[in-house]
């Protein structure tokens, strides 16, 4: 028996893995961290009967400095817990499967502040649950646990947790991402900008039709045991939506103090729930810096000739900026303030990004803007996750041009298309659904196909209208994309919206009561809020063929080369086109790429009609004119200036 196990705690649990393992290894058993504990062991077990945050912090810093894995086992609320095994120097520590666990429960915050008491107090009574019973299943458990660990075997507890109910005593094994920013375990870099530097590389599509470098049957092996666990994941929960027209799956990821909900529209729903869950770690990846640790903070004046001018992002008004209940201050160019380091493809070159504008969820409550997810964007590749991010800016800024110049665009004959599956698709939205289905050529100067489609209600009750948006070089992918859009809403408003009617009647004569994204939508399924469209609705404008509107599409087999002709685009226009890597380790382990694309000049998606940006941003003014749908430039006061009805 050459195998050294080190048991401590003390209890009933430690008391029995003892005796069971004692018969194969050499026990050295203490009750704490005394200064007796041996120099060496193989393995190292923390038992109690009750939950003791404050010691296993304590392991976590004893075993890595003597370099001696472990593994702890204990009883929380009814409930016993077995892992994970904890390697030093490896990411996955026993707070990463803690704040995990935290994170993915129901009481998160209540959970967090128990915590922390019990962390303060620095011990626990026996929990009411821990029966000799449910104790004796845990220490066997943990006894054929440790034998894989000295044999040489898998461990199960490797990034994982078993969780044992003591009333009924079912266990189940849960896997846990190892938290790159964890105080104990993590080894995140800090930022540079030698790292922010990007050399576009070939991205090959899995076929000639494809827009995407990673094949969906891939992904389906990876993403739900990776990502999606209702006691520990990232995600926790997916709710499926057979209501709307197309198959709709909705997943959950958990904040602090909130939900956000992700969804994946397809026609399929095994598809539309890998979707989700891409768009969930899209969301996770965007809220904050978890790939690199912020480095530099300063004021743009001493960073200037390395940094991007917010100004040229979009600022509020003056006005704005004074109403009283407004949270944001204006910016002060002597303000210290983050910085993250992006790459720009027009100055060929590392550039500063304030941090604010880089994740969206940083300039909550406090900066010089809010800024949303719009240009966030994840892919099977750095190059796809670029492309994509670049299209979504595309879309909003199409949509939000349209609306603020009031453009007559043309309407398109959908049907011009050529193509069976969108066909379908609208007989579908007519049939089931009973809307009808405008679709109008939004493309701006720079060329990029971009729609604006709505959904017209054709029965006599339910929302009146709704409008969605998409973008893409191939323009009937755009419309499909705005059409899943639009179904996601159509039948599963109805309800809310004949609840709330009057409520959104004020918000048709209070803008300022338009607050949050969905508030958007709701307003503009009111009768009376569309003659507000009828700049777009109304006329005799013939429709256009798709043919006559956007000629013939590039086909590349390399969706790089579809990156670059978007880039030109750009440059032909003088536009900067600036990427921030959001790549997370937890989507980098599964070859998983996040950006963040900003385009300084285009209009950033705004909610909340008090967040308006459009301070700073000229080329509202300049580009109907330049598209012919003016004689001369706009002024700010011809500009729309009713709330968008993006959804």
């Amino acid at each position: 028996m050459s195998d050294v196990v080190w048991i401590v705690g003390e209890g009933l649990l430690a008391d029995y893995a003892g005796e069971v393992l004692s018969a194969s290894y050499r026990i050295f058993r203490q009750s704490d961290f005394g200064p007796d504990g041996p120099e060496a062991a193989d393995l190292a077990l923390v038992l109690h009967d009750g939950w003791h945050p404050s010691v296993h912090l304590m392991a976590e810093e004893v075993f890595q400095a003597r370099g001696i894995p472990w593994l702890r086992g204990f009883v929380s609320l009814g409930e016993g817990v077995v892992g994970p095994l904890v390697r030093p120097g490896a990411p996955g520590c026993s707070r990463c499967a803690d704040m995990r666990r935290l994170m993915a429960g129901r009481d998160r915050k209540e959970m967090w502040e128990l915590q922390q008491r019990l962390a303060a107090r620095g011990e626990t009574p026996r929990d009411a649950w821990a029966s000799r019973t449910g104790l004796l299943q845990m220490a066997h458990l943990l006894a054929e646990e440790a034998r894989r660990i000295l044999q040489g075997g898998r461990a199960r507890t490797e990034e994982r947790m078993f969780l044992i109910n003591l009333h009924t005593l079912r266990s189940s094994l849960h896997f846990f991402l190892p938290d790159p920013l964890c105080p104990v375990c993590a080894q995140l870099p800090e930022d540079s900008s030698e790292a922010a530097r990007i050399t576009l590389r070939p991205s090959p599509k899995t076929s000639p039709s494809s827009y995407r470098t990673r094949p969906m049957d891939d992904l389906k092996n990876v993403l739900a045991a990776s990502y999606l666990d209702y006691r520990t994941g990232l995600l926790n929960g997916k709710m499926y939506d057979f209501v709307s027209p197309f198959a709709d799956v909705s997943v959950n990821l958990p904040l602090f103090t909130d939900d956000e909900s992700s969804a994946g529209r397809t026609h399929s729903y095994a598809d539309s729930e890998l979707t989700a869950i891409l768009e969930g770690l899209e969301r996770h990846c965007g809220l904050a810096p978890r790939g690199k640790r912020t480095a530099i903070r300063d004021s743009f004046r001493n960073l200037q000739d390395q940094a991007i001018d917010p100004v040229k992002v979009g600022l509020y008004t003056k006005e704005q900026y004074a109403r009283p209940d407004f949270p944001f201050e204006p910016f002060d160019p002597d303000r210290p303030i983050d910085w993250v380091w992006g790459y720009s493809f027009l100055q060929d070159r590392p550039v500063l990004v304030p941090e604010l504008l880089a994740y969206y969820s940083t300039s909550c409550g406090h900066g010089f803007v809010y800024e949303t997810s719009n240009g966030c964007a994840l892919g099977g590749s750095l190059e796809e996750a670029i492309f994509y991010g670049i299209l979504e800016v595309v879309e909003r800024d199409s949509f939000l041009m349209t609306w603020y110049a009031q453009l007559p665009l043309p309407r398109l004959d959908p049907y011009s298309a050529g193509d069976r599956e969108l066909r379908l698709m609208i007989e579908r939205l007519q049939a089931v659904a009973g809307f009808e289905v405008l679709v109008f050529n939004a493309t701006m100067e720079n060329g990029i196909p971009s729609v604006w489609t709505v959904a017209k209600n054709t029965k006599p009750r339910g929302v009146n209208l709704i409008c969605a948006a998409g973008a893409h070089p191939d323009p009937v992918r755009a419309v499909k994309s705005s059409l899943h859009e639009l179904a996601a809403m159509l039948m599963t408003f109805d309800e809310k919206f004949e609840s709330n009617r009057e409520e959104y009647m004020q918000m048709l004569h209070d803008p300022f009561l338009v607050r949050q994204m969905e508030d958007h939508s709701m307003l503009y399924a009111l009768p009376q809020a569309e003659e507000r469209l009828h700049f777009l609705l109304d006329g005799d404008r013939p429709m256009r063929t798709f043919d006559e509107e956007f000629g013939p599409k590039a086909r590349h087999a390399d969706l790089t080369d579809d990156l670059r002709d978007l880039l030109r685009s750009f440059r032909r226009l003088n536009l900067d086109v600036i990427v921030v890597d959001q790549t997370t380790p937890e989507i980098r382990r599964n070859g998983l790429y996040c950006v963040k694309v900003l385009i300084p000049g285009m209009l950033p998606m705004t909610f909340g009609h008090r967040f308006t940006r459009l301070a700073g941003l000229e080329r509202v003014l300049r580009v109907p004119a330049q598209l012919g749908y003016a004689k001369e430039p706009l002024t700010p006061e011809q500009l729309n200036p009713h709330p968008h009805p993006f959804p």
